[in-house]
């Protein structure tokens, strides 16, 4: 049941009312959902990191692999002059690509975007220490509705959007997101996306399901940051992680499963009545082949150049060029 009515404004900025206008949107749609970057708080941004590390994770460590093969091979051909990476995080795969940077001559620059101010600033704290030589210019943005670059970036730029992080848009939105990206770019600049692919659906419900339960952790801790920073009143102990795979639409989805009915509500927009039984779902990750790439890329206006995988075919890097 809706239980509409105004609530005292807790929060004034525009960009969180656009924020809990959001949220409300998306719990009063009928399969209720809250978006993945909802997830990036400083601890969950913690606790990402912890779960790639899990043994049932594969795509950090497949991932890992595919750029450590194919980046002393790209980097000193393409040699670009800056580096641009979609939702960073803690940047650690792109310090793969970052070494390599720091050796070439001359100016070069590394620009890590993400929706984290605090887990950003963090990290690029810590990559100046580490390439001293690098220009590490932090943007912060949400990556699903655009973001605005330095100026005056040495060129040529390297884009990248590492991690499979693509697979948490479905593909009509993912198609957007790159097409802003094509636009930002140059005719001489390059894009690097990692890819999760299709395979086995056991192998893909246990990277999400992981028996220390750190996955879980981070799909509440969305409930918790959304508490602290927006005023709303999810009950924590109402919920209980639930991940599947979705054969048919090749992608694993991640809910909270709400067991014990309660009202939530969001600040400045009203409330509502969650049912037991009934879930929000927090985030999709589509599983991607050759075909799939192909058309995403042909549909934001790359070409594909390259796609390599990792030994055991689990996960790849592709490489796009803007198509003039």
């Amino acid at each position: 049941m809706l239980v509409t009515g105004s609530i005292a404004p807790q929060i004034q900025t525009p960009a969180d009312q656009r924020v809990l206008a959001e949220i409300w949107v998306g719990l009063t749609a009928p399969q209720k959902r809250l978006s993945a970057k909802f997830f990036y708080d400083t601890r969950g941004s913690e606790l990402f990191e912890a779960i790639t590390q899990l043994p049932e994770y594969y795509p950090t460590r497949c991932e890992r692999r595919v750029l450590e093969t194919w980046m002393p091979e790209l980097m000193p051909a393409f040699a670009p002059g800056t580096i641009i990476e979609l939702g960073a995080g803690s940047s650690e795969k792109t310090r793969i690509l970052l070494g390599a940077l720091q050796a070439l001559s001359g100016r070069r620059a590394y620009v890590p975007i993400d929706v984290s101010k605090a887990f950003l600033q963090a990290t690029a704290q810590r990559l100046r220490a580490d390439f001293p030589t690098l220009e590490v210019v932090p943007v912060v943005g949400d990556i699903s509705r655009g973001w605005t670059l330095p100026e005056r970036l040495p060129r040529p730029r390297l884009f990248i959007f590492l991690g499979g992080t693509i697979g948490n848009f479905a593909p009509p939105e993912a198609a957007k997101l790159l097409a802003r990206v094509r636009q930002a770019m140059h005719p001489e600049d390059r894009f690097l996306m990692g890819i999760d692919l299709r395979k086995e659906a056991a192998v893909v419900e246990a990277a999400y399901n992981d028996a220390q339960g750190v996955t879980a952790e981070f799909n509440l801790n969305m409930l918790r940051a959304l508490n602290r920073q927006y005023g709303t009143t999810f009950e924590l102990t109402a919920f209980r992680h639930y991940a599947f795979y979705d054969t048919s639409l090749h992608r694993i989805e991640m809910h909270l499963v709400c067991e014990r009915g309660h009202t939530i509500t969001v600040p400045t927009q009203g409330s509502i009545d969650m049912l037991a039984g009934e879930s929000i779902r927090t985030e999709i990750s589509c599983k991607h082949d050759r075909d799939s790439v192909t058309e995403l890329f042909d549909r934001s206006g790359f070409s594909l150049l390259e796609l390599r995988t990792d030994p055991q075919g689990l996960f790849a890097v592709v490489e796009g060029v803007p198509v003039t």
